[in-house]
């Protein structure tokens, strides 16, 4: 199975190509189906998304060792990397380069209020630091599960607090409304009871067979955790399906920006880790977590503010188009370059 399995992980970048298509496709085919998955939601969180996703964290959950979360407190270099770019660069590039492209390169192609809209959705991205999909996107670097996790947490505390202020003073806006019950809700699906699930399942196994039967359990997860990812870009793509076909050009301007915006805060984080001689299991989730966003949160609120057919909630929804296919991307290339943190791993 093992060897399968690398085969086809080998090849998860064409898996999740012909998904995208697959998702599109099944949009424009089935529109009622899809309407009515995307019924299934609460609090702007969809259930089905949420199980999907809920699929691919939990093995990483399980790998988890509390007893090891206090070593992390020793190693604070990479939490303070994830706090300064999440918090003190991420928004206000992605707000600078979205007044960039479409007050500038983008002026004759976008009306100015439309533009307006595009940059609110991009400033709304980049404000949301991404809470679930880094889980994946660290157990493919072969990430330290502990350090993610609390990466992860502290960033969640931040944005309790952070994400109204620092959103309403980059809109320019005074009465933003932070959807608490999308926010709360997000945290607890995705963090606390996969969270939960792991640690009770990975006491069974370490009570019956030891660390040894953790592995071989995880291992056996692989393909449904790879299974739940793909499931994921099927319904997103298909719920977008109309949207994309109906504005593929405005789409494409949108995407600019974040691709830069998106490479850009991977590669300052990349080399920052390597300055601060960060081991590549902490340096590589750090600056996931930086690049990646929680399109449901940017979601939820660009539709609260400006309307479910605005052009801010269009900017949003093109977010999390783009950000599987470039994840993998920066997946692909945080495994490639490895070797650059060999040093500090021998010490």
């Amino acid at each position: 199975m093992e060897a399968s399995l690398g085969s086809f992980e080998r090849f998860l970048s064409l898996w999740i190509a012909l998904c995208i298509g697959l998702g599109v496709w099944l949009g424009v085919a089935s529109p009622d189906t899809f309407e009515f998955i995307a019924q299934l939601e609460y609090a702007h969180v969809n259930l089905v998304v949420a199980i999907f996703i809920w699929i691919m964290i939990y093995p990483m959950m399980i790998q988890i060792d509390f007893a090891s979360i206090k070593e992390v407190g020793q190693r604070p270099k990479g939490l303070f990397l994830t706090v300064i770019v999440n918090w003190l660069i991420k928004p206000f590039t992605m707000a600078a380069l979205g007044w960039l492209f479409f007050r500038v390169f983008f002026a004759g192609f976008v009306d100015p209020a439309t533009a307006t809209e595009y940059i609110a959705g991009m400033i709304l991205l980049g404000v949301a630091p991404c809470t679930a999909m880094v889980f994946i996107w660290s157990q493919m670097t072969r990430g330290n599960p502990n350090y993610t996790l609390v990466q992860v947490s502290v960033n969640d505390l931040i944005m309790i607090v952070a994400f109204a202020p620092i959103a309403g003073f980059l809109l320019g806006v005074s009465d933003i409304e932070v959807p608490w019950e999308t926010l709360l809700l997000s945290v607890l699906l995705y963090v606390v009871l996969p969270l939960v699930a792991g640690v009770l399942t990975r006491q069974l196994l370490l009570s019956r067979s030891g660390e040894a039967g953790v592995y071989r359990f995880v291992q056996s997860l692989k393909p449904v955790s790879v299974s739940g990812l793909l499931a994921t870009v099927v319904l997103l793509f298909g719920f977008q399906a109309e949207v994309i076909l109906q504005q593929p050009i405005h789409i494409v301007l949108i995407a600019i920006p974040l691709l830069i915006q998106t490479y850009g805060i991977f590669f300052i984080s990349y080399f920052a880790a390597r300055r601060l001689q960060l081991t590549h299991d902490i340096a590589a989730p750090a600056c996931l977590i930086g690049t990646s966003n929680f399109f449901e949160l940017a979601v939820a609120v660009a539709i609260s503010l400006f309307g479910l057919h605005s052009g801010a909630a269009l900017a949003t929804v093109v977010g999390v188009l783009v950000e599987v296919p470039v994840m993998l991307s920066l997946v692909a290339i945080a495994n490639r370059t490895r070797h650059w943190f060999e040093y500090e791993e021998h010490k």
